[in-house]
This record gives structure tokens, sequence and C-alpha cells, in this order.
């Protein structure tokens, strides 16, 4: 008779430990997305223009210069040449400016 009331104690206690942690992850969550959606707001409004890629936030890629593919062979001297999707735009064209971060302003 005994094991059954402590098996009730045990489930209010980690519902309750359950719900604390569940609310302040939820509140870490949404005090950090609207710290960040602030800071990106005084950024464009009192930030100057990037002028690395002209306020847009992104540029043409600089390794596969805007094809992406780049030609690439395992070998030093190769036979073969084989095109491969570019690693740092995935073949996407454009890569985010690194100066402003996307943001495009500074």
């Amino acid at each position: 008779m005994s094991g059954l009331g402590a098996s009730k104690v045990f489930r209010v206690v980690a519902t309750a430990a359950a719900t604390v942690l569940g609310g302040s992850f939820a509140i870490g969550f949404l005090s950090s997305s609207v710290s960040d959606r602030i800071s990106s707001i005084k950024k464009t409004k009192y930030g100057k223009s990037c002028r690395a890629c002209k306020a847009i936030g992104y540029y043409k890629c600089k390794l596969c210069e805007g094809n992406g593919t780049i030609k690439w062979s395992p070998l030093y001297d190769p036979i073969f040449i084989n095109p491969c999707v570019c690693p740092t735009c995935d073949g996407f064209k454009v890569q985010r400016c690194l100066n402003c971060l996307g943001y495009g302003s500074v």
C-alpha cells in the first residue's frame, strides 16, 4: 500500500519539475529571440550601409565566381577534372557577406 502512495508523490514531483523546466526554456527562448530582433532593428536603423555587399547582404561566391560548381580532382596532376558543387555556396552561387553577416548594415 505504501508503494502506491510513493508513485503518486513521484508523479506529482516529476510533473512539477517538468513544468518548471519547460517554462524556463520557453522564457529563455522567447527573450533570446526578442533580443536578437531588437538588435537587428537597431542595426538596420542606426547602422551604416555595408560597402562590401552594397547593403544587399549577399554577394557573388568568390570560390566558384558565381558558377555554382568548381573543377576538382583528387590528384595533384589530374588526368580527369570533375565538376563538383561549390562547398562555399552549396551551388546557390551567392554567399552571405562576411562584413555585415547578411544584415546589409554595419
